[in-house]
């Protein structure tokens, strides 16, 4: 399964709490502030040629369970994997992509500001000015100005430093469906 993800940033055998008090595994999982995304590889003989009428139900129920709790769910197949583990990235990568630009498109923003908020979104933790410059190759003025911007419209916030500002987060305004 490693093979086919385009990322570092997964967390294999991922347990979540189940509906029934009881423990689930997802077999990937990543996870970043607003996105949720649960990857299975399902092997045709353990989960459709010897599968009973009640794990068929359970399986159904589970994943019907993940979407309500919030997690978007990709499954693939073992066969798949093995034998197009390029197209399964791609599939990965079209599924972030699309969540990331869909929730920033709804929201009024410039590109810069847009492309600001996909590098925090996509990097999971506080962005630094330095970071913003290096990643969309601006002056450090015109950095500061888009930072500055979003941090008006409540989608970033300073998160060190009070008159200079070394790093920002995501703010309330970008959807947070998990607290990390």
């Amino acid at each position: 399964m490693a093979s086919i993800l385009p990322f570092q940033i997964s967390h294999p055998e991922y347990e979540v709490d189940d509906f029934k008090d009881g423990k689930r595994y997802l077999d990937f999982a990543y996870i970043r502030p607003a996105i949720r995304i649960c990857l299975e590889v399902d092997g045709y003989g353990p989960h459709l040629k010897n599968i009973s009428r009640w794990k068929f139900s359970d399986n159904l129920e589970r994943q019907n369970q993940l979407v309500i709790d919030g997690w978007t769910v990709i499954r693939f197949s073992y066969d798949q994997v093995n034998e197009k583990p390029r197209r399964c990235q791609q599939i990965v990568q079209q599924v972030i992509g699309r969540w990331v630009s869909d929730e920033l498109d709804q929201a009024a923003l410039s590109l810069l500001e847009k492309e600001v908020l996909r590098l925090a979104i996509r990097k999971g933790e506080e962005i630094s000015p330095i970071e913003v410059e290096k990643y969309l190759n601006l002056s450090d003025k015109t950095v500061k100005n888009i930072l500055s911007q979003l941090v008006d419209k409540k989608m970033l916030i300073p998160a060190s430093g009070t008159k200079r500002i070394r790093s920002y987060r995501l703010g309330d305004q970008v959807k947070h469906p998990i607290d990390e």
